[in-house]
């Protein structure tokens, strides 16, 4: 079934269409809702609770753009949100206290797995880790992201520039 088909059973209820489309979406969501969170089973729950909400709002999907990248909204949102009930974004502190932090160069390796390097970013605290992926991975703006985390750019700068250094540091020690 094609994606315009699939999208419409599920508007109707199609309970195989759901279990496609979750099929379908669920290991790019997974790896999306796996950045932001502490664990495997946190990512987890926000890929149920983004799927609950893809669902319940599937009609507000217009059809045009790409469903994926519509889809995908919802599951940072929803990460998001998650990690705003655990408050886990902490973020105000400024700039200036991350200048206080030494900034040496590190010497990049030649080769570092995707996973090791996932595993580094999952084992940042959780506001530095989504204000890297919101910026990094997700390519958003320190303005959109200030707006989105209800912080400071200023805020969200620092905790960049703090996620790139500890990176940093992991990669050292390897």
């Amino acid at each position: 079934m094609d994606e315009v088909h699939l999208i419409s059973a599920c508007r109707q209820g199609d309970r195989t269409a759901q279990k496609e489309l979750f099929d379908l979406l669920s290991p790019k969501m997974y790896a999306v809702c796996l950045r932001y969170a502490g664990d495997a089973a946190e990512a987890k729950d926000i890929l149920q609770e983004g799927f609950i909400t893809v669902f319940t709002r599937l009609d507000s999907y217009s059809g045009s753009g790409s469903f994926e990248g519509w889809a995908r909204k919802i599951f940072v949102n929803t990460a998001l949100m998650h990690l705003r009930k655990k408050d886990a974004l902490r973020l105000g502190e400024d700039i200036s206290e991350a200048r206080t932090l030494a900034s040496e160069e590190a010497t990049p390796l030649e080769r570092i797995g995707y996973r090791q390097l996932l595993q580094m970013i999952v084992s940042l605290p959780d506001d530095m880790r989504t204000v890297f992926n919101l910026s990094v991975v997700e390519g958003y703006s320190h303005k959109e992201i200030a707006s989105m985390l209800g912080i400071t750019e200023t805020a969200s700068r620092s905790k960049l520039l703090r996620a790139r250094m500890r990176l940093q540091e992991m990669i050292k020690k390897m």
